[in-house]
């Protein structure tokens, strides 16, 4: 038995089916079944725009650039962000000529508002909040200081698909909604081994209808008219089109499209079995002093994308595992540690300490509650052999 940290379930006969279509009509690219999902995705998250694109990389870096662009923002102007992230969450802040300014996390890996208020400057534009896990962490919370202080809040939810919370509708009644409606941009990824897979792309989802439109142009190299809206428009004039910007090569295609609209009938189910699985983790760590389990913030539904722990000799521990055919994961190395990004090193101490002892323990939907118990025994002898 090998025990993979992920392996993405494809409803293989459904998404064929729905590619064959793709073939027939001879149309894999931009257009088609992208409208479609995004289309569908609007109605799931209860978001007025979402953009299809080619990943979560891609769509914050235009995300961002848009907020810079509109907001006339200057270069080395400064996004507040995590330095516990998969390196593209702060990639996209510096591809854009900004500054990522690394504060500190809680004790649910998310950004903390306490040191956010001690990294404002007059420089400070935006906070770009992470929601690792699935988890919400003290997002409200950095909403209500975003608004306040007039800064962006640009939320990656790559690991956020399916995680939802109240929204009071009409001041009447409220109903869990996915998250990420109140972001001045939220977005999204669909890569392979995330919540809703495809084999990579994304979702951006902004408030503004102008930059939506802006957003459609900027990942189709500028172009104001994507090839299928040309196709299928009347007039001699129809081939013709304007250039507003050099934009990028970002959109994405309709094969993907296919995947994701399949994906995204099955996401809530999904989760679901998801939250089982860390509730099962949950229960048998929770007498063991040596282990710290991260918790999600009660106030919301997680997606569970991750179930992680800290540990003491967490190599140790991880060497033990995989040599009893257990393959977790770590999420994530602390950027500052990146010789990139080390000019934060020593800023945030409590992400470095995360860092040096996260473990992601298997998570996916093909895990059966033997393997489960398999590897909450390897676990606790690993954590009680070395600590």
């Amino acid at each position: 038995m090998n025990i993979q940290l992920f392996k993405p379930k494809y409803r293989k006969e459904e998404i064929l089916k729905e590619i064959e279509e793709c073939l027939d009509l001879g149309w894999t690219g931009l257009g088609f079944k992208t409208n479609k999902f995004e289309e569908e995705f609007k109605t799931y998250a209860n978001v007025p725009y979402a953009h299809y694109v080619a990943s979560n990389t891609v769509g914050l870096q235009i995300a961002i650039k848009i907020l810079k662009d509109a907001n006339k923002w200057k270069s080395g102007d400064e996004i507040i962000t995590t330095p516990l992230t998969f390196v593209s969450s702060n990639h996209s802040i510096a591809y854009n000529n900004l500054t990522p300014v690394f504060a500190d996390v809680d004790d649910q890996l998310c950004l903390d508002l306490e040191s956010i208020k001690s990294k404002v400057t007059k420089k400070t534009r935006a906070i770009l909040f992470v929601g690792i896990g699935g988890n919400i962490g003290q997002y409200f919370e950095i909403l209500k200081f975003c608004k306040e202080n007039n800064l962006k809040l640009i939320l990656d939810a790559a690991h956020m698909a399916g995680t939802k919370v109240n929204k009071i509708f009409d001041g009447i009644g409220s109903t869990l909604t996915q998250v990420g409606w109140d972001a001045d941009v939220t977005v999204y990824s669909f890569q392979a081994v995330k919540n809703l897979p495809t084999a990579d792309s994304g979702m951006i989802c902004f408030k503004n209808e102008d930059y939506d439109i802006l957003a459609r142009k900027l990942s189709w190299l500028g172009i104001d008219k994507d090839t299928f809206k040309r196709t299928n428009e009347k007039g001699n004039y129809k081939w013709d089109y304007d250039v507003i910007d050099y934009g990028f090569k970002a959109h994405s295609n309709s094969i993907m499209a296919s995947m994701g609209t399949v994906g995204l009938k099955y996401l809530d189910e999904d989760n679901s079995r998801r939250r089982e699985i860390c509730d099962l983790y949950e229960k048998a760590f929770k007498n063991n002093p040596k282990i710290k389990t991260i918790k999600h913030n009660p106030n919301c539904q997680s997606s569970r994308h991750l179930y992680q722990i800290q540990v003491s000799n967490r190599d140790n521990i991880l060497e033990y595992l995989n040599n009893n055919n257990i393959f977790p994961g770590v999420h994530y190395k602390d950027n500052t540690q990146y010789e990139i990004y080390s000019y934060g090193f020593g800023t945030c101490p409590n992400a470095h300490k995360a860092s040096d002892e996260l473990i992601s323990l298997p998570l996916h939907l093909f895990l059966t509650n033997k393997e489960i118990e398999y590897v909450i025994e390897k676990v606790n002898e690993a954590v009680n052999a070395w600590n």
